[in-house]
């Protein structure tokens, strides 16, 4: 299986930071289902786009460490 796996997972989201129960696991990083959802509907060209990459970097950098 891949890295990223539908998880039941009480974590903060790496995203928007709330403890929820469904989403994603990308590597070691929680996303909720909210936010994926959300993500995947924002356009390049949203003000909310440049933020989702900034967070998603992070999952990046905590692996590379």
């Amino acid at each position: 299986m891949g890295d990223a796996l539908q998880h039941e997972c009480t974590g903060p989201c790496i995203i928007c930071g709330l403890s929820k129960e469904q989403g994603i696991m990308i590597i070691s990083e929680f996303i909720c289902d909210d936010c994926e959802k959300e993500m995947v509907r924002t356009d390049v060209s949203d003000p909310k786009y440049p933020f989702f990459i900034h967070q998603m970097k992070q999952i990046i950098y905590k692996k590379n460490a």
